[in-house]
């Protein structure tokens, strides 16, 4: 099959699969293949978009799709690459103006983390150019991370922090820690072969090497062939057992060789569902390394590095602003720069506080976290799920669980006794009283739910800033 048949077939069936969605007709219809070019990472599919502003919104909203459509239909490992390829003056124009209405019509979501996932500049070793450290934003919430990561960069496999592991919610920087440590050693050891991807990628390349009978192959690449690996997102390890077999041997490999591994995962090895205890175990054995949100003076610092990185004219207020109301990642954050400065020269605009305040309406409810946000966190800490804390049942764990959370929604949000009982399934005020009176009571005898509390304020603080 050619080139063009492979990437029409590819994009008849994108389309099809939305033919009631105009803004994925009018974004997608555009878009051509150049090329697939072979090189040592596997095939890169090269791609044309007619402008910047097309290349932002696919990679924001339709990247997962595409992938999924060519792995259906192309068997071997890739990548996407976008290349600008520019219209005329006419039709860029004419473009502009259906995608101011139709952003305004639409209210697209720009902060997806999709572009995450495919970054613009990458070498050989599927590292990006541009997550170094000297891009990396410090902060109090992070610089235990960074500081962990520079150290090994300096000296891979020489420590005592192997393997590395990264560990913090989605969005706060792992992927830029794990690239920073990659470029750091290249630049400082040439000679070293650095492998960088994602868990889903490893395990991915393990099924198709055992599919082929191409497992000596495979253990050649993450064994033989690799003195650093960097894995992200290892928490998709938990899903087969013949994966985690081989994944097991390369840790034992490594360190055996006092080769580095780094690996990143959006929870700690004892929560990752699925994964074998003597993975646990070896991944426990080095050192983690955790990143919170940042508070929002960091989030201030990392908007002006931002700004300032994009050529913005962008005020003290605004960036104040941008910072306070974007609480649940750096990506969101980064979105939402991108959001007003994608408005402002669309509407030819400068970029004010009302203008910020425009675009970014439906992020501007206020500080404070939600009855529900709450409700989630504490069952994430507790481990338990939202439900069953507006459940009946009375097991200890969900009593303590749910009670907690009503402290902290009286505490955080003042809320009515009548309001937070009916969040929690239509307690009445009696039940919340007790509750809160209970948690008062043992804040000062029981240094475990102290702890538990702490590190809940903690992170509600992290989110909310004040």
């Amino acid at each position: 099959m050619s080139t063009k048949n492979l990437w029409d077939q590819i994009k008849n069936s994108l389309k099809l699969k939305n033919s009631n969605n105009a803004l994925v007709q009018m974004w997608f219809e555009p878009t051509n293949i150049i090329s697939i070019d072979e090189d040592a990472g596997g095939s890169r599919f090269k791609l044309s978009v007619p402008s910047e502003l097309h290349k932002y919104w696919i990679t924001q909203n339709l990247l997962d799709s595409i992938f999924l459509e060519i792995s259906a239909i192309y068997g071997k490992p890739f990548q996407i690459e976008f290349v600008v390829e520019e219209v005329s003056p006419k039709s860029s124009s004419a473009t502009t103006e259906s995608t101011i209405l139709n952003l305004e019509q639409e209210n697209i979501n720009l902060n997806s983390s999709y572009s995450q996932h495919i970054p613009a500049k990458k070498n050989k070793d599927s590292l990006n150019y541009d997550y170094t450290f000297s891009t990396f934003v410090v902060g109090r919430n992070n610089e235990f991370a960074h500081a962990a990561s520079f150290s090994i960069s300096e000296n891979p496999g020489g420590n005592n922090y192997n393997p590395l592991f990264i560990c913090g919610p989605t969005g706060m920087g792992k992927t830029h820690l794990l690239n920073a440590v990659g470029n750091q050693i290249k630049e400082k050891c040439p000679h070293f072969r650095v492998n960088y991807l994602s868990a889903e990628r490893f395990l991915n390349e393990c099924i198709s090497g055992i599919r082929r009978q191409e497992m000596d192959k495979f253990r050649k690449k993450f064994r033989q062939d690799c003195d650093v690996l960097l894995m992200d997102d290892i928490q998709f390890l938990g899903r087969g057992e013949a994966v985690q077999e081989e994944f097991f041997h390369t840790l034992n490999d490594f360190f055996e060789k006092k080769h580095q591994v780094v690996v990143a995962s959006d929870r700690m090895p004892k929560d990752i569902n699925g994964l074998e205890e003597r993975i646990r175990t070896r991944l426990e054995w080095g050192l983690i390394a955790d990143i919170q949100m940042p508070d929002i003076e960091t989030r201030v610092a990392i908007l002006k590095y931002k700004a300032e990185r994009k050529k913005l004219n962008i005020n003290q207020e605004v960036i104040n602003y941008i910072a306070r109301i974007s609480k649940r990642s750096i990506r969101e954050l980064e979105g939402n720069l991108n959001k007003v400065k994608m408005f402002s020269e669309l509407q030819g605009l400068n970029i004010t506080l009302d203008l910020a305040k425009k675009v970014l309406a439906t992020h501007d409810d206020t500080t404070a976290m939600t009855i529900s946000e709450i409700q989630k966190l504490v069952a994430d800490h507790f481990k338990v799920k939202v439900s069953d804390l507006k459940s009946k049942s009375r097991t200890k764990q969900l009593v303590i669980a749910r009670q907690t959370a009503m402290y902290l929604i009286k505490k955080h949000l003042d809320k009515s006794l009548v309001d937070i009982g009916r969040a929690f399934g239509g307690k009445d005020h009696s039940t919340v009283i007790n509750a809160l009176k209970r948690i008062d009571s043992q804040l000062t005898t029981n240094s475990d739910l102290k702890s538990d509390i702490k590190e809940l304020e903690t992170r509600i603080h992290n989110i909310t800033g004040l």
